[in-house]
């Protein structure tokens, strides 16, 4: 029970090593987890990336999954803003969900401001869906995605990404996506924080 609080409340995750397979670099605020070895083998798309899910962590109706993107071309690849993710059921059938770009009404600290990254090869990029499994209306039937679909953003192309189970909305229907962020560091385009001011000395300081 401890645990299970812990990893929902950090949302960290423990980077577990699967084989010889590295895990990504931990981002504040977002799982992190090894992609799946078979995952790791898949050919790179057209584009050169390749998206992949980092399990889901889960306590007391709040879910967390974690996506990786990796460069796994030969040239820069820019990202800015969010996931764009559609579900389907288990026929295969699209579902009607309300994608939320952050997570406000889901969950608190998920609502980092989307900056623009460009990944050199080999690089990645992280983001989380965020989701409460929630019945409050007996009424409005549950809601389960068996098959996720990803694209790097809105107008790009999108990629089937293995579940290792259902995203399980209740009836809530609602899924929250975080902003892209880079796994290797602060993005490139970001200022550095100003320095901090100096400390005012208690006392002179005489030059030998």
């Amino acid at each position: 029970m401890r645990k299970a609080a812990a990893r929902i409340g950090l949302l960290t995750g423990a980077a577990l090593l699967v084989g010889c397979t590295p895990a990504p670099d931990p981002i504040d605020g977002l799982p992190s987890a090894p992609p799946r070895p078979d995952a790791e083998a898949d050919a790179c798309s057209p584009e050169g990336i390749r998206i992949t899910g980092l399990g889901v962590s889960a306590a007391m109706g709040l879910r967390a999954m974690g996506l990786d993107l990796v460069n796994c071309g030969d040239r820069p690849y820019e990202l800015h803003g969010y996931p764009a993710v559609a579900l389907r059921d288990a026929d295969g059938d699209a579902i009607t969900v309300r994608i939320i770009p952050g997570a406000a009404p889901i969950t608190a600290g998920f609502d980092h401001p989307p900056t623009r990254i460009v990944l050199a090869p080999g690089e990645r990029a992280g983001a989380a869906l965020i989701w409460r499994n929630l019945v409050t209306d007996p009424s409005v039937v549950a809601t389960a995605g068996t098959e996720l679909d990803v694209a790097p953003s809105t107008g790009r192309p999108a990629y089937p990404v293995a579940l290792d189970g259902p995203i399980d909305l209740g009836n809530t229907g609602r899924l929250g996506v975080s902003a892209w962020k880079r796994r290797d560091g602060a993005p490139a385009t970001q200022a550095p924080p100003p320095p901090d001011p100096p400390t005012p000395s208690t006392s002179p300081v005489n030059p030998l």
